[in-house]
């Protein structure tokens, strides 16, 4: 079994990336469908997204549906000068611009600014995920920084779930005190809780 995180993104990563196009279409569908129907989206009115990127879950669908349903879309910028993310609502996915490592990002006035504590659901990222909701990223940290500020008391967060092939998803990842776990994760064969732990 692989215990360092970089042997583990690496492994992980050549799963994800050797999925046909055709399997991943339909795994997404699943994916996508299976999150449609949690009732935290449907009790959800300002969600945070992230704009997929390579060979992630594919999450343009996602995004074109909340636009076209009345939620508040919202995708991260990264702040390289402060080595963050920052959060702006989109309306229209005409306001997406190539950003940090050619991942689209908003490009809206600053006024459209939104705080992740306002937030009703994030859909979060990540390379690998493990049975205890355990996630391993892409090794720079910005949503472990970004989401500590929503495990507190008085977060309106109904939840953190995150979106993975079941290739992504392995025995164990090792995890540390500063990782954040994930509510749930969702695959193509099956969702994952662990509000409970």
């Amino acid at each position: 079994m692989l215990t360092d995180k970089i042997s583990i993104r690496r492994d992980v990563l050549s799963r994800r990336d050797s999925i046909s196009y055709e399997i991943r279409k339909d795994k997404d569908r699943k994916i996508k469908e299976a999150l449609l129907e949690l009732s935290e989206f449907k009790a959800s009115h300002k969600i945070l997204l992230y704009v997929s990127f390579r060979s992630e879950v594919d999450t343009f669908d996602l995004l074109k549906y909340c636009i076209a349903h009345g939620k508040v879309a919202v995708l991260p910028r990264v702040d390289k000068q402060n080595n963050e993310l920052k959060l702006y609502e989109i309306k229209d996915t005409g306001e997406l611009i190539s950003g940090y490592f050619g991942i689209s990002e908003p490009d809206v006035p600053e006024d459209r600014l939104m705080n992740v504590e306002h937030m009703d659901l994030i859909i979060v990222p990540g390379v690998a995920f493990d049975g205890k909701c355990n996630r391993l990223g892409y090794g720079k940290g910005f949503y472990d920084k970004l989401l500590s500020r929503v495990k507190g008391q008085g977060s309106r967060v109904k939840g953190l779930i995150a979106l993975a092939y079941e290739e992504q998803i392995v025995e164990a990842l090792p995890s540390e005190p500063h990782d954040i776990k994930m509510d749930k994760i969702i695959t193509d064969k099956r969702i994952i809780e662990c509000y409970a732990q």
